[in-house]
């Protein structure tokens, strides 16, 4: 089964895993070496399959690749799982309570586990980005999108990652909140598909100390086109022989 099925379908993943991460070398008051990943989307099975839902895409994809993060649970108003992503701590939230209220879900996650705004990145659906483009950005406005605004304002400050993840934007004189609230086209998934699992295999990128990375080696390679040969006999022309 494809992996973008397992999603939809939530089936194919861990239903046992490793407890609740600790670190016994941490002292009361440290501030951990550690990362929030937070994928956004709407809870219920009528929203799995929308556009505004690749957040939460995004965060199963990185659970299913990587063995060390248990079952999602529910906390913090959303589901959690926590894991390591090459040696480096991670937890996984999936909001639970609607989009507009994200942040109340992200800033109690990032309180309990001592996040600093620096260390969370929000994975989100980007009209104004074209079908399958990702780009990395830090701080910045909220272009209209109801989640990244809740979290600004729960943290009080707008100084957290955002992975753009783009949708696109409907045909002209389309509504956009239909067409975000509406499910991936066939035509779509030839794209999703990929880009799920290229950005949870780029995951590591995000936590190198430039997460612009991630959407730098997610970019299509593009070879210069080289220059036709020109034949012998021309070319002779050419330089007067």
């Amino acid at each position: 089964m494809k992996l973008l099925d397992l999603i939809l379908k939530g089936a194919g993943f861990r239903k046992n895993g490793p407890a609740p991460f600790s670190d016994p070398q941490q002292t009361a008051g440290e501030i951990p070496d550690m990362w929030l990943f937070a994928g956004l989307g709407n809870p219920g099975d009528k929203y799995r399959n929308h556009r505004h839902n690749v957040g939460f895409m995004v965060a199963d994809a990185i659970a299913h690749k990587y063995e060390s993060f248990g079952p999602f649970r529910s906390k913090f108003d959303g589901q959690i799982s926590e894991g390591k992503i090459k040696g480096k701590k991670v937890a996984l939230l999936k909001p639970k309570t609607y989009m507009n209220l994200s942040g109340q879900s992200v800033v109690k996650a990032a309180h309990f586990y001592k996040i600093l705004p620096d260390n969370i990145i929000v994975f989100h659906d980007e009209v104004d980005l074209p079908p399958g483009e990702i780009r990395v950005k830090k701080g910045g406005g909220n272009a209209g999108h109801n989640g990244l605004k809740s979290i600004q304002s729960s943290l009080s400050t707008p100084d957290f990652w955002r992975v753009r993840i783009g949708v696109g934007r409907p045909p002209m004189g389309g509504d956009v909140s239909n067409h975000v609230l509406g499910d991936f086209s066939s035509h779509d998934r030839e794209w999703l598909e990929k880009a799920l699992a290229d950005m949870a295999d780029r995951a590591p990128d995000l936590l190198s100390g430039d997460p612009a990375l991630f959407a730098k080696n997610l970019k299509p390679k593009t070879e210069k086109p080289k220059k036709p040969k020109q034949p012998k006999e021309e070319k002779e022309q050419e330089d007067g022989l």
